[in-house]
């Protein structure tokens, strides 16, 4: 009787047991999302991933060893706006028309992901590059919405100011700001913390840009760590100009193109700011309720097409983007391609004790998936017209099969589709590949001719997905100069 009595008492308390247990897992409350971006940012360059030998990352690393590699992370685009503009709204950018720089803005009438978790409670804080108002090049947006406004002889114009408020941060959902590049910010906060114009106000900021970045950061968290917070850090580097103190450029010592030493040397601040970021989450007591992204817009411009790469006497303040000292191994091609080189880039999550501790992911993934991500942990209703998905049951295996049957691209006048392992690219209506990216030969290879079925199959895909965008239809026509360059020097021109 008594071990009849003990089996029913344990059979009782064991579910409360696992509930209790399963409670004790999940976190108080919302969690909250930072995404860290870097700039012009190749994917050999972080240490963990193994591919060069001169980088030291070890706060980055630490978030990978906290959290989840993925080896097949992807932007939207090899190019900053669309590719930012994919990541802010959660959808492919061609949707509403924003192929390249130049078409720019981000349209208002296009939900943010702080538009987003502000329905979830959220507060929302921006801050380091935007790069998603109007800018000089965007002459059909000015002749559309600015008939007043003519190019001026170098092709471009001017944008008055007031756009440029209209559309920054502020105008698209964050409740605050510290928006800019290198010394002028649009700020709603000083980085002592201190509150502002919220309308924002123009801030002069002394100082290394990336440190400046960093500090306002900081003070973002400062401000907002009672509550749940939407925190998107863009760091200015290590795009051109290129900008380095001492303090980081005598970390790299040593003969090397002084445009690599300077990459390094600000990847290394960067690399400062993610351990201060992660030391207040811990101060804070809430690094186990925040979920970090770590991922860059793009891959680095090499210039190899035009033999700038091994350069050593490029001046390091030229701000041209001939090479930003930042490197793309192993992959094929550089920013403004639709290789691997240009779209395949650092990609970490790390949210301890949600996440497994050093997992590496191989299926392919994109900065598409940080809005959905973002808006299923904020208990908001899944949207349909997001084009991501919620990475995290991925990542913890509660699915199994891959996050995307396929990812698609449209750039300038290139397309491409991977599906699998397989990867497949229209260099306008002058060359088709076909790639086994898991192969070691990856892009070095074109398969094409060995399975027309499959590259078939892909051209059949990327035009149904290309018939959905604005406007619709795969590159019809030639590649521009500088395309037939890249196409010519990494993959060659012909079939």
């Amino acid at each position: 009787m008594k071990h009849t009595l003990r089996s029913i008492t344990f059979l009782l308390l064991a579910p409360l047991a696992a509930l209790d247990a399963a409670d004790s897992a999940k976190p108080a409350g919302k969690p909250n999302i930072i995404v860290i971006l870097t700039d012009d940012h190749g994917y050999a360059d972080l240490s963990s991933q193994r591919q060069v030998s001169d980088i030291k990352t070890p706060n980055i690393d630490r978030l990978a060893a906290q959290g989840v590699r993925m080896t097949a992370g992807y932007i939207t685009a090899p190019q900053c706006v669309p590719s930012r503009a994919g990541l802010m709204s959660g959808r492919y950018q061609q949707r509403f028309g924003l192929n390249h720089n130049a078409e720019a803005p981000l349209p208002l009438e296009e939900q943010t992901i702080p538009e987003r978790l502000k329905k979830a409670g959220y507060v929302s804080g921006q801050v380091g590059k935007w790069h998603l108002e109007p800018n000089a090049t965007c002459v059909n947006w000015a002749r559309k919405n600015l008939p007043q406004i003519t190019p001026g002889k170098d092709g471009q114009v001017a944008i008055p100011g007031q756009y440029y408020k209209t559309y920054s941060a502020l105008g698209q959902g964050f409740d605050e700001c510290f928006q800019g590049e290198m010394d002028s910010y649009l700020a709603t906060f000083d980085c002592d913390g201190n509150t502002l114009d919220p309308h924002g106000t123009i801030v002069k900021q002394s100082g290394y840009r990336l440190e400046t970045q960093t500090a306002a950061a900081l003070a973002f968290l400062k401000r907002n760590h009672e509550q749940p917070f939407f925190l998107y850090l863009a760091y200015y580097g290590p795009h051109v100009p290129l900008e380095a103190t001492e303090k980081y450029l005598s970390r790299f010592p040593g003969e090397m193109p002084e445009r690599r030493r300077h990459a390094l040397a600000m990847l290394s601040a960067i690399d400062d700011g993610v351990g201060q970021i992660n030391d207040a989450l811990k101060q804070y007591e809430i690094d186990d309720n925040t979920l970090i992204f770590f991922t860059s817009d793009n891959g680095a411009p090499l210039a190899a097409a035009r033999g700038k790469l091994k350069a050593d006497l490029l001046p390091v303040n030229k701000s041209s983007a001939d090479w930003d000292g930042s490197l793309n191994d192993p992959w094929v091609g550089e920013k403004g391609m639709l290789t691997e080189g240009g779209i395949r880039v650092p990609f970490i999550m790390c949210w301890p004790g949600r996440l497994p501790a050093g997992k590496i992911y191989d299926q392919p993934v994109s900065t598409l998936d940080i809005a959905a991500t973002a808006v299923a942990l904020a208990g908001l209703p899944a949207d349909e017209r997001l084009d991501g998905v919620n990475l995290i049951p991925h990542l913890t295996s509660e699915v199994s099969h891959s996050p995307h049957a396929a990812l698609y691209w449209r750039f300038l006048n290139q397309a491409a589709v991977r599906s699998e392992k397989w990867k497949y690219i229209q260099a306008g209506n002058e060359a088709n590949y076909l790639f086994d990216l898991t192969s070691a030969e990856h892009e070095k290879r074109n398969l094409i001719k060995e399975h027309p079925e499959v590259a078939r199959d892909l051209a059949a895909k990327l035009s149904g997905w290309t018939s959905q965008l604005a406007p619709p239809g795969d590159p019809d026509q030639l590649l521009s100069g500088e395309e037939k360059r890249w196409y010519q020097f990494y993959l060659g021109l012909t079939d």
